[in-house]
């Protein structure tokens, strides 16, 4: 009989640990923001999409998503995809490329940009949201951009029109010869007001952590219904051990 109890004890505690909030696999950085990306929201994930094809595609490729599926999953029609994200001529079912070609990424940043297929996977959603916020005005450097996210990155900032141009204050503390990042300030107004670029940068996150796993989607409707059956097996296999001990003393 104290078998069966831990078995129950075991099962419950299993389906309250999977339906608690899912924990972001990126950095354990405590200066990465949250997100609030969610795979459910499917406007976030169109809106992503048309912004990742608009702002990034044109260096960045999705090496192992396709249009075809990016059309069914989010929704879209072959039309809509084809006029609005396609602008490398690839065909409907075909992988995506990136609009430059590797070596032009090569001459003009030092080094061919990065697929992005998998980099919510390797990073993070929070740590994509939070690189994207964190370019600053930076003469040192070649193109003009650096991120306090990932400093000294050869990416210029794509989004610079939409957020507007920041620069950024640092401090030295004691004998630390490293500075410190201390707060950005707008020098430049963009297009879009604060609230409306992070809804930016979590759309476009949230685009790249769906292109990571695009499994994801259909993973959490079919693990809802996984998580009844175990609840209605679980009471099934209490009762029937009620049953067959209850004239056992």
């Amino acid at each position: 009989m104290p078998l069966m109890r831990y078995f129950l004890y075991a099962t419950f505690l299993a389906m309250a640990m999977a339906l608690a909030a899912p924990v972001d696999a990126s950095s354990g950085s405590s200066n990465l923001q949250a997100s609030g990306a969610s795979l459910s929201d499917r406007g976030s994930l169109q809106n992503g999409a048309k912004l990742f094809f608009n702002y990034c595609s044109g260096c960045h490729s999705l090496k192992l998503m396709r249009y075809s599926r990016i059309a069914s999953d989010l929704g879209l029609t072959e039309q809509q995809v084809m006029d609005n994200l396609n602008f490398t001529g690839a065909k409907f079912g075909e992988q995506i490329p990136p609009s430059m070609s590797a070596a032009d990424g090569k001459t003009w940043f030092g080094a061919a940009p990065p697929d992005l297929s998998l980099m919510a996977r390797a990073r993070g959603v929070d740590y994509i949201y939070t690189y994207l916020k964190s370019f600053y005005l930076d003469p040192t450097r070649p193109l003009g951009w650096n991120n306090t996210v990932f400093p000294n990155a050869s990416m210029p900032n794509a989004l610079w029109s939409l957020q507007g141009i920041q620069t950024a204050t640092f401090k030295a503390h004691g004998s630390d010869v490293t500075p410190v990042f201390e707060k950005f300030e707008l020098h430049q107004a963009g297009s879009l007001d604060a609230h409306q670029f992070d809804e930016v940068a979590r759309d476009i996150a949230n685009f790249l952590q769906y292109a990571a796993e695009p499994a994801a989607l259909q993973r959490k409707s079919v693990g809802v219904w996984v998580l009844l059956f175990l609840g209605v097996f679980t009471l099934l296999a209490w009762l029937l051990k009620q049953e067959y001990w209850k004239d056992v003393h």
